[in-house]
Parts: C-alpha cells; structure tokens; sequence
C-alpha cells in the first residue's frame, strides 16, 4: 500500500496548503481590523499544524492495534470533556454556546475529539461482535445507547449539526457492519420526528430552515450568509476574480475564513478553483476506501472505514452549505478551514489512516 500512503499524504498536504493561502487570503482584512494584525489567524493556523503534524507522527509510531485496549477509555475521557465543556467557568461560551475549552491562545472543541473516540470505539465494537451483529439487543443496542448519551451531551451545548454529521458515521458504520436494515430503519424512523421538534422548537434553528428554503424572505436576517455566499460564488465565475481579490470577505461575509471558506475560494479561484477542491476530496475518498477495502484486519477495516467517512461528511456537508444545497451549519471544510482542533484531529485521523495501510504492508 506504499504508493495509496504517498497518494493520500499527497492530497493530504495539498488540501492544507489550499487552507494556508485562502485563511490569509480570506483573513488577512478582517484580523486587520480586529486585532490590529494581518497575520493574526494565519500565524495561530500554522501552529495548529505544526501541532497537527507532532500529533500525527506520534499515532503513526505505534501499533494502532492497542488503540482497541483503550477505545472504552478513551470514549469515557471523550464524554467526561463533554460534561466539564458545559460546567460555567469551566468551558467557554461564545455566540450563546458552550462548545470551547480555551487554553492560553488555543482552544479546543471536546466534540471534536469525541467523533474520533466515538470512531475508534465503534470500530473495536463491530470487530469484537461481528458474529452477533445480527443480534438486536447484543449487536445494536449497546452502539445505539452510547451514541444517544453522545448525542444528548453535544445537544446540550447545543450542537445539532455535530450531531446529525456523527449520528450519519456511525449510522453507516453499522449498515456496512452488517447491522440489520430493519434495526437502522426503525432508529431513523423515530429518529425524524425527534429531529423535527429540536428544529421547529429552537427559533434560530427553525429560521436556518426557512431560509434555506427561500433566503429572500429575510435578505438581512436568517438568509443573509447563504445569500452573500451565492454571491461569492457566482462572482467567481469560471476562473475567479483573482487571488485576493474577493469583495465578500470584506465584511460582508461572516465566517469567510471558517465555515464559508469555499464560497471564497470559489469567489477568487472560479468554477475551476472549487472543482480542484471538490477532487482533491474525491481522490481522498476513493483512496481512503481502498485502504479500507485492502484492510484484512477487522479492527482495521472499520477503523479507516469510520475515518473515511467522518472527513468525507464534513466536506460534503461544508461544501453543501455554501452552495445551498444544505441548511446553513457550522461544519469546518477539513483541512482547509481555519479551526484549531478541527483540523488537528483531522490531520491526527490521517495519521491513522495511513498506520493502518503501513501495518497492512507487514507479513
């Protein structure tokens, strides 16, 4: 699997390097204003990738094997950070949620954290009860109550989108795994009209839906970021207005540097510029898949699997919201977006990614 390992790395570097130019591009005016420094979320990006790639060389150095002794535990560190972010004074709160630890000039989001907990739990699972997955109360009950305590501790600070992104992982997860139809179709079943009262029930939630389905109607309010970023990207045409050259970063689009970033790139580098990225993902999705399907390991396949999928929702569910294509959620673009523990925890999720295929490789 050495030439799928320099392939994924390659497109891997490639997706950050696309991130390091379009956060100053995207920034670089705004942190200007803010905080006196042009330079201000780039230089806190680059640390958080040299953290990313300390962190990824060290889950590489090891057999990813033992990560099956300590996937329990680490799922209950995931959610003791989950219960300490929501203690006032404890975590931070910004906007209204309570998502943050912040340490000095960093910050660190549990949630994060707990979709690669969540994974590697989920993994060392369906590996240990492949033969009883058919089982309903021993093969699918047991993943379904974690993912609930999960779900109902992320709701809590709140974060329905992280949520639903982790809930579709571990979903399909379980549908490869062999898990009954019937089982997963009755989950979601009871699932919908729970999602429809955490949606109609929070004003703010049920004015994103609204203004996916017509923005127009609140040009100035709920609509505003899905308008401004159609804007930005029908502005950029086939070949963009230009590297640094966007006009709606200039305040009028918030988030331009996180959960919009691809509406900017499509504004600067066209049609052309955000079909690169969208390939770069793609080729990243086929090779993390092949990795998976070249997996003999049990532990292993469903370890890349959950990885796999994980980055490849996120990217399609940011790239869904900018185009409109999606209701507006905070999802960052991994690896290009600018965000602290986001993108270190993607990057560390790599990093096994290609442990697992290097493991592969010995007899």
């Amino acid at each position: 699997m050495r030439s799928l390992r320099i392939s994924l790395s390659a497109i891997t570097v490639l997706l950050i390097c696309i991130g390091v130019v379009m956060i100053y591009s995207a920034s670089s005016i705004y942190s200007l204003d803010r905080y006196h420094d042009s330079l201000f979320f780039l230089k806190r990006h680059l640390v958080f990738i040299l953290i990313g790639l300390l962190s990824t060389f060290l889950v590489m150095s090891f057999d990813y094997h033992r990560l099956k002794k300590v996937s329990k535990p680490l799922l209950l560190f995931a959610i003791l950070l989950l219960v300490l972010v929501l203690i006032p004074g404890v975590g931070r709160q910004v906007g209204g949620a309570r998502r943050w630890f912040r340490f000095g000039i960093l910050s660190f989001q549990p949630s994060e954290f707990m979709n690669l907990a969540m994974i590697i739990y989920l993994a060392d699972f369906l590996s240990r009860k492949k033969e009883k997955l058919g089982d309903f109360w021993q093969g699918y009950v047991p993943p379904l109550i974690v993912m609930g305590l999960v779900a109902l501790l992320i709701l809590m600070q709140p974060d329905l989108g992280s949520v639903i992104a982790l809930s579709m992982t571990v979903f399909l997860m379980l549908f490869v795994a062999g898990v009954e139809v019937r089982y997963l179709a009755i989950a979601l079943m009871c699932l919908i009209p729970l999602l429809y009262i955490l949606i109609f029930s929070v004003p703010y939630r049920r004015a994103r839906l609204m203004s996916f389905l017509n923005p127009w109607a609140d040009p100035h309010g709920s609509g505003f970021q899905i308008i401004q970023s159609q804007v930005a990207l029908g502005s950029g045409k086939l070949f963009g207005l230009g590297l640094g050259h966007s006009k709606q970063k200039l305040f009028y689009l918030p988030a331009a540097h996180t959960d919009f970033i691809f509406s900017i790139i499509g504004e600067e580098l066209g049609l052309l510029g955000t079909a690169a990225v969208a390939i770069l993902f793609i080729l990243f999705l086929l090779k993390g898949f092949k990795i998976t399907r070249l997996t003999e390991d049990s532990f292993g396949y469903f370890l890349s699997l959950g990885i796999v999928l994980m980055i490849a929702l996120k990217a399609m569910v940011n790239m869904g919201v900018s185009t409109g294509i999606l209701p507006t959620k905070g999802l960052p673009l991994p690896f290009i977006s600018y965000g602290g523990s986001s993108l270190v925890l993607d990057m560390m999720a790599v990093g096994l990614l290609l442990n697992i295929s290097r493991f592969e490789d010995c007899p």
